[in-house]
């Protein structure tokens, strides 16, 4: 199991991972740590937890915004997709009225010949 050094409100941490994920986790830690930053500009130093704490709920507010967009874009396909078949069976619907209009006036001209 790898280990990885990462750094979060100028505190290092050394964090396990399985081995081939240290560059992912090494990028988690510093989008974190943007977080954090970013905390710390607008209420200051208020200590590690709360400012961990409060990272971590600007981040799962972000997730959660993420997958109700999800949600969204996986209806509107759903939605998009039975359009698209509804025009379809529309499409196909007319054609095949056609087609018994032409085998009906060919079935009159055989019977009248």
């Amino acid at each position: 199991m790898a280990q990885v050094e990462i750094k979060i409100n100028g505190r290092e941490y050394r964090i396990a991972c399985e081995d081939g994920q240290e560059l992912h986790l090494s990028g988690l830690s510093k989008y974190l740590d943007g977080k954090v930053g970013e905390l710390v500009e607008e209420v200051g130093q208020i200590g590690d937890t709360n400012l961990m704490v409060m990272a971590a709920l600007l981040v799962t507010d972000e997730l959660s915004d993420l997958r109700e967009e999800l949600e969204d874009a996986r209806n509107q396909g759903a939605r998009d997709s039975q359009s698209a078949v509804d025009k379809t069976e529309e499409k196909l619907a007319g054609q095949i009225d056609a087609l018994a209009t032409r085998i009906e006036k060919i079935a009159d001209a055989l019977v009248s010949n």
